[in-house]
């Protein structure tokens, strides 16, 4: 059966640390991770994704050609060896992933499918992001991210109630592919999935980040998207790197949810970079002069997680 795994740690950790008295003693414990208190991700001696993988994406309802820009852009940021000389960039967050066990994972956008005739209607079930994401096709030897991305109008079993985004594995015959989804948070709860571009809706009230590239809901759609793909390639099969239990994994991203810069603390997403003309907020740089915000990633090799800046 496909492991499926989900952000409820995002929401999780952050109001336990706004409210911590109706945390469990587990939640305090998680919550003492992100603070980099013994913080370690088991490798589970399964496969990972690693070499060539390609990222097919499946565009579920409606995206403006600006929008799909911005998440294409920073795909083929990942492995773009035209940003490897600007820093911090995107490609040198990315690989963070090489140090893992097998070597690196090299990024390319594969096939694109547009379905914005809501074909399944607007309200999706677990089940049918699996179905739509196994149409994108899973050949490559199972070196293949199927990703599903709905539109701000779609909602999704769990979305803004346990999790950002997702992601799992199937199996069709022989083949085994990995796949994931990501929503656009912008109408339904950007305080939960597109912070720090959006006031949370409990706790410190601090002054939200400008958004670099203009879009709350795609930006905030980056980050989830980035936490994704760094737990699909290192935990593609549910027996890869991860802390905690199978069922709900601390992962190289999630383990590090809510860090974007040095000092970062519940509530305040650490030091990132100011765009000088438009005030927005970024620690990455990708092709086109695209500027994004990336989350801290897990390093195997200092145990503690790896902000851009």
């Amino acid at each position: 059966m496909a492991a499926t795994h989900f952000f409820s740690l995002l929401l999780l950790l952050f109001f336990c640390f706004v409210f911590p008295s109706p945390c469990s003693a587990t939640t305090r414990k998680l919550s003492a991770l992100v603070q980099q208190q013994s913080l370690l991700l088991k490798y589970h001696n399964g496969p990972l994704l690693k070499g060539n993988i390609t990222v097919n994406l499946v565009w579920y309802g409606k995206f403006s050609s600006t929008q799909r820009s911005i998440i294409v852009d920073f795909l083929n940021s990942l492995s773009s060896a035209k940003t490897r000389t600007s820093s911090p960039s995107v490609s040198s967050w990315w690989q963070t992933t090489g140090k893992y066990r097998g070597g690196s994972s090299s990024v390319v956008v594969g096939k694109q499918f547009l379905h914005n005739e809501y074909s399944l209607g607007k309200a999706l079930k677990t089940s049918q992001l699996k179905a739509l994401s196994s149409k994108a096709g899973y050949g490559n030897g199972g070196h293949v991210i199927n990703v599903v991305l709905t539109s701000a109008d779609v909602t999704v079993d769990g979305f803004c109630m346990s999790r950002c985004g997702t992601h799992g594995s199937g199996r069709v015959k022989k083949s085994r592919f990995a796949y994931a989804w990501v929503g656009n948070s912008v109408n339904q709860c950007p305080g939960y999935c597109a912070w720090p571009f959006h006031q949370p809706v409990y706790g410190p009230q601090t002054p939200p980040l400008v958004a670099p590239n203009g879009d709350v809901g795609v930006d905030g759609m980056v980050i989830n998207l980035a936490t994704v793909l760094g737990g699909t390639v290192t935990n593609p099969f549910n027996n890869g790197y991860f802390q905690g239990p199978a069922e709900a994994p601390l992962e190289a991203v999630s383990a590090c949810t809510g860090i974007f810069g040095k000092g970062a603390y519940p509530g305040y997403p650490g030091e990132v970079l100011v765009d000088k003309t438009t005030g927005a907020g970024y620690n990455a740089v990708g092709v086109n002069g695209r500027k994004y915000l990336l989350p801290a990633m897990w390093d195997p090799q200092t145990s503690a997680c790896k902000t851009p800046v």
